[in-house]
């Protein structure tokens, strides 16, 4: 192959790769998100990231009236895959939310910056194939119920159900269920005490 013939490969793949990747940035998509995000009553301070018009428009990314993403919040839900936001919450800045079948987040939570929910996992185990090609394995949908805070960089795995009205510490790792009215923290997260209300 000449090396003209190389350059022009290279080239090539390099537009396919950022039309696939900064796709959101193009003007008329990105014209078109805020368009869906306005009819549901939801604002986003840009960039938002992920296959959001896409999931959107097929009703697998379905966001309540009042939801509002900070700059960089990161949304995915390929294939299948289905994401539920409920009305009033708050994705503060770099929150990543990965559904792989299910994620369910309701509504009024909060999730502090650099908070990462998911219901996937990389596959790691074939040691003949780079871990990135390995896909993805589910232990179920990742459930978070209404009026959930989430303080900054908190990680909630899959197959994970937090209660309503639970409070996470900072750089928590919640690994098993969190049951409701409760302030957990750590990494495994564990519950710390129950919150009462008079």
């Amino acid at each position: 192959m000449s090396e003209t013939a190389e350059l022009r490969r290279q080239a090539i793949l390099w537009a396919q790769k950022w039309r696939w990747y900064q796709r959101n940035e193009l003007p008329w998509n990105r014209g078109r998100i805020h368009w869906e995000l306005m009819r549901r009553e939801a604002f986003a301070r840009w960039p938002l990231h992920g296959n959001v018009l896409e999931a959107l428009q097929q009703g697998r990314l379905e966001i309540g009236p009042g939801v509002m993403f900070e700059p960089g919040v990161w949304l995915t839900a390929p294939d299948q895959a289905r994401l539920r936001i409920g009305a009033g919450s708050f994705l503060n800045l770099g929150v990543m939310i990965a559904a792989m079948e299910l994620v369910e987040i309701g509504e009024h939570c909060m999730f502090a910056n650099g908070c990462f929910v998911t219901d996937g996992n990389h596959r790691f185990d074939d040691p003949d194939k780079p871990v990135p090609w390995q896909g993805f394995t589910t232990k179920g949908p990742t459930r978070i119920g209404d009026n959930v805070w989430c303080g900054a960089n908190v990680v909630v795995t899959s197959g994970v159900t937090i209660g309503e009205r639970a409070v996470i510490g900072a750089n928590s790792v919640v690994t098993s269920d969190i049951p409701a009215f409760s302030i957990a923290a750590g990494a495994p997260a564990r519950v710390l005490k129950r919150i009462e209300y008079p």
